[in-house]
């Protein structure tokens, strides 16, 4: 297991403090605010540390409602709102500095038999003649990555352009963003780290989907936004440390608010999880020259 991933599963392992009170933590990085995949998935661990192991999340809501202090811990609160026969729900609310920053509702269900279909995936090129989406950036933007980017423990391989890519070319420009990602190393069997680490690597990639559209970029000096909030349902079994695929696109834009959906694709073809999120894009004018 790689150093940076032995960090990111330690960043995981909420320590609890009380019933159904659980504390957080930030890794020690130079950033403005807290990822927000990292608050999505650590909330996900607190609410899974209240339900049995035989039942898996299927389904969560959450909401981004401040910005997160890197620089303090995170305290998650876990209401245990319903527990049914098939059904378990949880809510939980991340805190820092006496205020929620985050809301999440995540239901788990107790797996029964159905009728099944999916769509089937997009065709698209194997992740292993593909290089890494951090060395294409890297390459694009001429300048080191930050190590947390270089050397992170998600393996992420992009398909098609990079936003910084599509900025250059104007056609390179898709509604479309196919992404090869896999944690990096052997992860034991829980099901629920597994969806964990899906849960935090999902915030990666998704708003870029709106970015590439437009000829945007987060290095353009002159684009910023955020998550604002962030839905998933999870189909089937997955494992992560395992090749997905990530399809995403972005079906609208208007307000400063764009919206991205995906779906995750085993490697064999099995839909495994959907995720919807809609994000705040805020660009200022360029320059005069």
């Amino acid at each position: 297991m790689s150093d940076s991933l032995d960090k990111l599963l330690d960043l995981l392992d909420l320590e609890q403090i009380e019933v159904n009170i659980f504390r957080g933590r930030s890794p020690d990085e130079t950033v403005q605010r807290v990822f927000g995949g990292q608050v999505a998935g650590q909330a996900l661990v607190a609410a899974g540390r209240t339900v049995p192991d035989d039942r898996p999340v299927h389904s969560l809501h959450a909401y981004f409602i401040r910005p997160g202090d890197p620089s303090v811990p995170l305290v998650y609160n876990v209401d245990r709102v319903r527990d049914g026969r098939s059904f378990t729900t949880r809510r939980v609310t991340a805190i820092q500095h006496g205020k929620p920053i985050f809301a999440m509702s995540a239901s788990f269900h107790h797996p029964e038999p159905g009728p099944e279909h999916a769509m089937p995936m997009p065709q698209v090129p194997p992740p292993e003649s593909l290089r890494s989406s951090a060395e294409r950036l890297e390459e694009a933007i001429g300048v080191p990555l930050p190590p947390h980017y270089r050397d992170s423990p998600i393996d992420l391989r992009s398909v098609g352009p990079l936003s910084v890519e599509a900025t250059r070319d104007p056609a390179l420009r898709t509604n479309q963003n196919l992404v090869w990602l896999r944690v990096a190393g052997e992860l034991p069997d829980d099901p629920l780290l597994h969806a964990v680490l899906v849960t935090y690597a999902s915030d990666m990639t998704l708003l870029d989907t709106v970015l590439i559209r437009h000829g945007l970029t987060w290095h353009d000096g002159r684009t910023s936004g955020a998550s604002l909030d962030h839905a998933m349902w999870f189909h089937r079994p997955f494992r992560a440390d395992q090749w997905l695929l990530y399809a995403q696109e972005s079906p609208v834009a208007y307000g400063a608010r764009g919206l991205a959906r995906g779906e995750v694709y085993t490697a064999a073809g099995d839909l495994v999880v959907s995720v919807v999120q809609e994000g705040l894009i805020r660009t200022t004018p360029k320059p005069r020259t």
